[in-house]
Parts: structure tokens; sequence; C-alpha cells
């Protein structure tokens, strides 16, 4: 079921086996899906949308096509489609294959293949929105006005074909050369527009440099910071707009499940400043946070320690069921709006069940017994899922870093500092990519050092600097 590649000896299996991933789907839950594969998927009675253009944009490689998108111009405003697959006409609910899916939570991405949510029967087959494939999908349309704002929404199921299958670096070369995709042509107009409005709203976001493992072409592997296109940010930008219409309509419905954030409180934001402040960031007066984030240049040392530091802001997500009333917190603070998560169904369990509650809502249905029995689980289900999602990542980049530098102890590199405390200080280090710690009092945050590598230990994912 999971694909390894590169050395043998430079494989993840400690990683696997510390955490227990498992290997293979119960013979019950691939029978359910192979059924599911085999049978009639409820193509009948969609809405036939296989005419509309759709495409994809996903990593190079990715299989799990869970998004299909198409964006045209209106007037001054924007029609924008927003197909997501489907597992609602696959996945019989309280089966054998939903009650292993819960326990997963989420696909789990290592270096030498995935863990995922779903069989590739499904994930990769017969649910993913392939090119070329006709397949069933929830269909969410968006009628939006010149400022980028959804005057009227939709959502059903429905049935497309996309047409093509990008990735994110080839779809950005086609913007740069000024001959995009139809279909995509408009996107960079849509999302520009959007990202103001997060702006406005008081959306946080952190331009803190994205790791990435990679094969070096020698079958072991190598650490790369991960680039952040423009096509990036508007492509998220789409789906984020679809999270929001989700919660709107589950939050005037009283029945759902919400991606949630506290506010921060003002200590946070008072702690910020201070930090702002001691790292020489101006902080002019009726400058939000917000504003104040998107405006730092992310290769400025000081800019990246105040990314680090302004992680305090987006501190308690989690997920909130509810159902006969609107929850105390029902917004995500680092959005400034409410948001459920419906846009990934084939790689993250939650967004299955909102979808669900959301098709219910806007048939004028009832939400159905076995769904509202599943809400108060969710938030449990996905918290474990998350906690662990975010031990494997870090366990897998421990391990890469102290294989890349296990032979390099001794050496001298250049640094930032990123968070300084009294046992020392996390520190990024450029080339190669890594973040690591490093030994040594007052030490200065937001500043470039030179720091020698200490150790570097395998066995132990362990890398230590120390400043020279």
């Amino acid at each position: 079921m999971v694909i390894r590649t590169g050395r043998a000896d430079l494989d993840f299996g400690g990683v696997r086996a510390e955490f227990g991933l498992p290997e293979e789907f119960p013979a019950a839950a691939l029978a359910e899906a192979q059924a599911a594969v085999s049978g009639d998927v409820g193509l009948a009675g969609r809405e036939d949308a296989t005419a509309l253009p759709f495409v994809t944009i996903d990593p190079p490689g990715a299989k799990d096509l869970d998004q299909a998108l198409l964006v045209e111009r209106v007037g001054a405003g924007f029609r924008v489609h927003y197909a997501i697959a489907d597992l609602g006409a696959f996945v019989v609910p309280d089966g054998a294959l939903d009650a292993e899916v819960r326990k997963r939570g989420q696909t789990l991405y290592l270096p030498d293949g995935n863990v995922p949510l779903h069989p590739p029967v499904l994930s990769e087959g017969a649910a993913s929105l392939l090119p070329g494939q006709t397949r069933p999908a929830v269909l969410w349309t968006f009628e939006c006005g010149p400022d980028g704002e959804p005057v009227d929404v939709r959502v059903r199921r429905a049935v497309v074909r996309s047409t093509a299958q990008f990735d994110y670096e080839g779809v950005q070369a086609t913007f740069d050369a000024g001959t995009p995709h139809p279909s995509v042509e408009a996107l960079p107009d849509f999302g520009r527009l959007r990202r103001e409005r997060a702006a406005e709203r008081g959306a946080v976001e952190l331009q803190l440099p994205e790791q990435e493992i990679v094969p070096n072409g020698d079958g072991d592997w190598k650490l790369a910071v991960r680039p952040r296109a423009d096509v990036d940010a508007w492509n998220a930008e789409v789906s984020l707009l679809t999270g929001m219409a989700a919660a709107k309509i589950m939050l005037e419905a009283k029945v759902g499940v919400l991606r949630t954030l506290p506010d921060a409180d003002d200590g946070a934001v008072d702690a910020l400043r201070r930090s702002a402040h001691a790292l020489g960031v101006p902080w002019p007066d009726g400058v939000t946070p917000s504003r104040l984030l998107a405006g730092l240049d992310p290769s400025r040392p000081e800019a990246l320690a105040l990314f680090v530091d302004a992680t305090r802001l987006l501190r308690g997500a989690g997920y909130t069921a509810f159902n006969g009333e609107v929850p105390a917190i029902s917004t995500h603070a680092g959005l400034a709006a409410p948001y459920a998560h419906v846009t990934a169904p084939l790689r993250r369990l939650v967004d299955r069940f909102a979808t669900e509650v959301c098709l219910a809502v806007t048939a004028g249905e009832p939400v159905p017994e076995w769904l509202t029995k599943a809400l108060p689980l969710l938030p449990g289900l996905m918290g474990g899922s998350d906690a662990l999602a975010g031990k494997v990542d870090r366990a897998c980049l421990d391990q890469v870093e102290a294989w890349v530098l296990a032979d390099r102890v001794g050496h001298e590199f250049d640094a930032v500092v990123l968070r300084a405390d009294s046992n020392g200080a996390d520190l990024f280090v450029a080339q190669p990519p890594v973040m690591g710690r490093c030994t040594g009092d007052n030490l200065p945050e937001g500043e470039r050092i030179a720091v020698r590598l200490v150790e570097a230990d395998p066995e132990r994912r362990k890398v230590v600097f120390e400043p020279l």
C-alpha cells in the first residue's frame, strides 16, 4: 500500500515504527472501497457540469486530486466554480471503511511514501479528479462582485470532468509569460482581491520558510526551501472562500463543525509590539498586526524572527462541533472569519462530514442522524490526527537534517536567530535549510550570527549548534 523510494538505510521506517503508522487497510475496508468503485457510485440525478473546463493545480506528481477550478470574468465581477471530490458517493456511513478513516483522520505525507486516509483505489483513482475522467463532485459556485465578495453561493452534487492537471510552478510560469490557461486567466485578479479583503478583515499570514525534503538524485534525500509562488496564494484564496461560505451555511443552520481559533488576547499583541521594537521593525500607530506582517520582507532576518514570534497570535486552533445553537467561539482568528474545512476530503476526514451538512442544509433536507451522531466525535478525532501529523512531519525533518549534516560536525554556518530563551535559541540556517537549536546566552533575536555545528546525530535525530 505504501510505495517506498530512496536508499534502504535512509528510509523513514524508524519514524513509521515510532508512531505506529499503519501499513495496510483492513480487509473489510478494502472490500468496501472496491465494491464502491465497481458498483454504481450514484452519478444519476446529479447536475451535469462536464462541459465546464475545470483544471487542477497540485504539487508535481500528485494523484489524490481534491479540487478542480474554473474562474470566469462576468461583467465587472467573477464567477468561480470549485469542484470538490465527493467521498460521500463512495464511503458508507458507519461501515468498515468509515471506521478506518475515522481512526486515521488524515493522509500523512512522508518523503518515502504516504499513509493515505482512503485506499488508493479511491484517493488516487475513482474519487480523484484526474484529468479526462468523469467524476462525482460537490460543486460550489460563487457569483462575486468587483470587490471579490460573493453575492450568491450555490453548492450541490454534480458530475465533472477536469480537462488538465497542472502544478504550481508550471501555472506560475504561464502567468509570468502572459500565456495562462483560459480556465485560470482571471485567477490573479480574483486572488489579489481576496487577499486584500483578508488584510482588511485582519487575517494573519506568517511568511516563514517552508522546509521540504526531496530526493537528491543519488537515492537519498536533501533539504530545500519551497518557494511560495503567487499562484499558491491565489489558489489558496479560492479554498478559503469556500471554507468561509461553508461555515456561514452551517452557522445559519446552527449545525455543523468549524475550524476555530480564539482571538489573541491583548497580552499577545503587546508582546508582539515589544518584539517588533526590539527587532527594529517599525510599527506605525493604527496599523494592525495583519497589515504589519503582510508588509514585511520575508528575506530579512528581523522579519523571520517576528514571524516566528507572531505564532503566539495563532495558538489554540481546534475544531468545534455544534447542533442546535451557535458555539461561543465560531471564528478562526488567523482568518478573521468563521471557517470550515470542506475542500480536501480525500486527505482530511472532517471535510466529508462538513460537506454533507452543507448539502443537506442547502437542499432543505434534515441533517441525517448518522451525521449528527458523528459531529461531536470529530473535534477529538481531528485533534489527535493533527497532533500526530505534526509530530511525523517534524520527525522526518529532524531525521533528514541529521543525515545531511552528519559529516559536517565542526563546520561553520551563517544563521538567523529566530527565538531566544534562557537555554539557547532556535536558528534558521539557509544552506542547507535547517531549523536547529543553538546553545548560548543572550543570543540576539532577528540578527545573523556565525555558528558551529557541534552535534548531528541521525539515531536521535538531533542537531545542535554553538555560537562563534
